[in-house]
């Protein structure tokens, strides 16, 4: 009887111990399914995960370019006729991604399915200070692209919460193309003014990569010694990368020339002349000098105030969306060479860096405007476009037109 009286009570003790456990579990369940959730639509819910690409011909000029091969023995015999046309593999692009990014009112999805095309699916959300919506929106995309046998990587990471009174933003954009690559992130106060009409202002952070307002070589060509003489002739540039040059005599149509012949690393003459090596092989290798030098160059980074405003308005016969971007001169560097950085582009002269020059701010800006008017059921005219200047970089794109519908 105490036996069973005695696991008669660990049964009740370990039952309702179980119970007040399982009902903690279920405690715990639910607030885990309602953070869960919450993350999911506040998140993810509506965003769209995308793998496309596209494949199409290359450019391809309209005449070929043809050149003769004569025989080393007999320079008058019949030539081969050599096509040297510049034959470009198909440019492609691949592309793998997920958005979450609202359209406004007078923006139509451009396709039945999202590619991560950006020449196509343009969104003015990655650009305008305010979003359509509150909350997150963000863009994932990373691709792979080749333009005339040339291959790019692009890429694009962007993350914003808009609420009444703020603006979060970071972003990352690599466009291979065009050498452009930032990291930004900014916070900003806003202030809606009525239903159509908000202004904010704030701080925001930029990275760059490359030293804009600097030319490596041109500050080289410009050195000089302490009499004031140049320090680098143009020419030996080509004894830094092993091209040399002798004084030598040839014939040409009968008549003896004088000059310097310059011959590659290899030893193949690449030019007969002074001249003739400036013209054709010191391009490339300024280029090469240049490229050295900047991948010897640590990242920039540097801080700014910035101001935005937007104006919207939208009917369906008329709409009207102002933005602008106001990144103030009042720049402030935190990492990379100070006398490389974009507030000394313009203190370079012969010499080198100008001493006691003083450091020049500058403006940076992105402005766009997409404009709507439906005159009657068969006439529409529309104004779309946008203009960003950062650094060096100056990027813009535009469409002015007139829809008429014949009924």
């Amino acid at each position: 009887m105490r036996i069973i009286i005695t696991l008669l009570c660990l049964l009740v003790s370990f039952s309702s111990l179980s119970q007040e456990i399982t009902y903690t579990e279920q405690i715990k369940t639910k607030k885990k399914d309602g953070f869960f959730k919450n993350l999911y639509n506040d998140f993810f819910k509506y965003g769209t995960f995308y793998i496309a690409g596209d494949v199409s011909n290359s450019y391809e000029t309209q005449r070929k370019d043809y050149f003769i091969r004569t025989d080393p023995d007999d320079l008058y015999a019949i030539p081969q006729v050599v096509d040297q046309t510049v034959y470009h593999p198909n440019d492609y692009r691949i592309g793998i991604g997920f958005r979450k990014l609202a359209r406004f009112d007078y923006e139509v999805k451009p396709g039945n399915f999202w590619t991560g095309n950006n020449k196509i699916e343009k969104q003015t959300a990655l650009s305008a200070p305010t979003s359509a919506v509150k909350g997150f929106e963000y863009l994932v995309h990373y691709e792979k692209e080749r333009q005339r046998g040339e291959e790019f990587i692009n890429e694009r990471y962007f993350l914003r919460h808009t609420g009444k009174y703020h603006i979060a933003k970071i972003e990352k954009r690599t466009n291979g193309n065009v050498g452009f690559e930032y990291v930004s992130g900014e916070v900003r106060a806003r202030l809606p003014i009525g239903r159509k009409f908000s202004i904010s202002a704030g701080a925001i952070y930029r990275t760059h990569q490359k030293a804009y307002g600097y030319n490596p070589i041109e500050i080289w060509l410009n050195e000089t010694n302490e009499d004031g003489s140049t320090a680098n002739y143009w020419y030996t540039l080509g004894y830094e990368y092993d091209y040399t040059d002798h004084y030598t005599s040839y014939n040409s149509d009968g008549q003896i020339f004088y000059d310097w012949i310059w011959r590659n690393p290899e030893g193949e003459i690449v030019a007969y002349g002074d001249r003739d090596f400036r013209d054709r092989v010191m391009p490339d290798l300024m280029n090469r000098y240049n490229n050295a030098i900047f991948d010897t160059l640590d990242p920039y980074a540097e801080v700014a105030p910035i101001i935005g405003m937007d104006v919207y308005h939208y009917k369906s016969k008329f709409w009207l969306h102002a933005y602008a971007n106001w990144i103030l001169p009042h720049h402030k560097y935190l990492k990379g060479d100070s006398d490389f950085n974009y507030l000394n582009r313009n203190n370079w002269g012969k010499g080198g860096l100008i001493q006691d020059s003083e450091p020049e701010q500058w403006s940076d800006y992105n402005t766009g405007i997409n404009l709507g008017w439906k005159l009657s059921k068969s006439l529409g005219i529309f104004i779309e476009g946008e203009y960003t200047k950062f650094w060096d970089q100056k990027i813009f794109n535009s469409s002015v037109g007139l829809n008429l519908t014949l009924r």
